[in-house]
């Protein structure tokens, strides 16, 4: 078993599987709270392009609206056990507007992008609190 025995150490490099961008930090959205189980609680909020992604103390919940009118909503649901690494990165600023964020999951990788709007030290610090937490 040599390390070039691609077989038994398949090394796979894709493209990022989602792309979100996240702008200001708003209330959290009050039909959040249908999503949530019992002991779950929203924690913190960022206004999206069509919609809002929310940190709670189990997991990070996207929505996404679709389509002309906004009334297809899609939603995604990303469980801190599943987030196996994440980085950073920005200009030097606290409010870059070049800011991202990436996500190795076990459902692949996630580009984040920030807006001018949201502080990316506050996102990673809620991402240092819910994975290395939970």
């Amino acid at each position: 078993m040599g390390a070039t025995d691609r077989r038994d150490h398949p090394v796979v490099e894709t493209a990022p599987m989602l792309a979100w961008t996240l702008q200001n930090e708003i209330p959290v959205p009050a039909d959040v709270n249908q999503l949530l189980v019992e002991g779950e609680q929203a924690v913190a909020s960022f206004k999206t392009f069509r919609d809002s992604a929310t940190f709670t103390t189990k997991r990070l919940i996207v929505r996404d609206a679709q389509g002309i009118t906004g009334k297809k909503v899609e939603i995604y649901s990303l469980p801190y056990s599943s987030i196996n690494m994440w980085s950073t990165e920005n200009a030097g600023g606290m409010l870059d507007r070049d800011a991202e964020v990436e996500l190795w999951t076990r459902a692949g990788h996630i580009k984040v992008k920030l807006t001018k709007g949201a502080d990316v030290r506050r996102i990673d610090s809620l991402l240092a609190w819910a994975v290395l937490n939970h």
